[in-house]
C-alpha cells in the first residue's frame, strides 16, 4: 500500500457491539421488544410517534453506558496519521467514531444525539428524552423527529459516499453484515473502480465473496493490527 492511498471504510453493527451497543438482530435487549416496522419505518412513527421517541431516547440512553472500543481507536489513530484520505462511512448511529477520536464521519443512517424537523429539514443536537411534538428550533414547527433514516428512506449522502468509492484505492469493511442495501453494494462499486477490498468480521458477510481479503476475527484485534501493518508501526 502506497502512502498516499486513499483509504474508504464502511463500518458496521460488529464494530459497536464490540463495545456493548445492541445490533437490531440481537436475540435480547431493546431491538428484541419490539417489531422493526414499529420503530424504524416511518409508518411506525406515523401510527404511535410516543412508542418511537420512547424507542430510541432508551437507544439514546445507552450511549453513556459505552466507551469506544479498540477498533474504533484505530480507525482515528489512521486518520490522524495516514498521508492519503481515510474516508469512514459508517452505517451506526452512535458516536463511538467521535468519541474514539474520528475528526469527520460519514453517517449514512443518521445519528442519536440528533433530532430532524419533518417540516424544514433543519438539524440540532437532540435532547437526552425527546418528546413527540417537540417544536423544531428553527421553524418552531411541532415536528421534532429522531434524526434516523428508517426502513424505506433514503440513506444521507449517496452521491457523495459514491464519490469516494470511485476514487478508493483501498475499501475496507468491518463489522457489516452485508444484508443491507445500499451499502452492501459498496464493495462492488470500490473493485469497479480498481480498489484493494479486504474485509474485517467474525466470519464472511453476505457479499464476502466479493472480497479480495478477508481478517476473521474480533475487530478490536485485527483492526488495530491492520493500522499498525499501514502506519510501520
Amino acid at each position: 500500500m502506497a502512502s498516499s492511498d486513499k483509504i474508504v471504510i464502511l463500518t458496521g453493527a460488529g464494530i459497536s457491539a464490540e463495545s456493548g451497543i445492541e445490533t437490531f438482530r440481537a436475540e435480547d435487549g431493546l431491538w428484541a421488544q419490539h417489531r422493526v416496522e414499529d420503530v424504524a419505518t416511518p409508518e411506525g412513527f406515523a401510527r404511535d410517534p410516543e412508542l418511537v421517541v420512547n424507542f430510541y431516547n432508551a437507544r439514546r440512553a445507552q450511549l453513556a453506558d459505552v466507551v469506544p472500543n479498540p477498533a474504533h481507536k484505530a480507525l482515528a489513530r489512521l486518520e490522524a496519521a495516514h498521508q492519503g484520505e481515510v474516508v469512514v462511512i459508517t452505517q451506526n448511529v452512535d458516536d463511538l467514531h467521535e468519541r474514539g477520536g474520528m475528526k469527520k464521519v460519514w453517517h449514512m443512517h443518521g445519528e442519536l444525539n440528533s433530532a430532524l424537523c419533518a417540516a424544514c429539514d433543519h438539524r440540532w443536537a437532540a435532547p437526552l428524552v425527546m418528546a413527540p411534538g417537540d417544536a423544531c428550533p428553527s421553524c418552531h414547527a411541532p415536528a421534532a423527529r429522531p434524526d434516523i433514516v428508517w426502513f424505506g428512506e433514503m440513506p444521507y449522502d449517496m452521491d457523495a459516499l459514491f464519490a469516494h468509492l470511485g476514487a478508493a484505492d483501498v475499501f475496507a469493511a468491518i463489522g457489516t453484515s452485508g444484508n443491507v442495501y445500499p451499502a452492501a453494494g459498496f464493495v462492488a462499486e470500490a473493485r469497479r473502480a480498481g480498489a484493494h477490498t479486504i474485509e474485517f468480521n467474525l466470519e464472511r458477510s453476505a457479499v464476502g465473496s466479493q472480497f479480495q481479503e478477508h481478517r476473521t476475527g474480533p475487530a478490536g484485534q485485527t483492526v488495530p493490527a491492520w493500522v499498525d501493518e499501514i502506519l510501520g508501526s
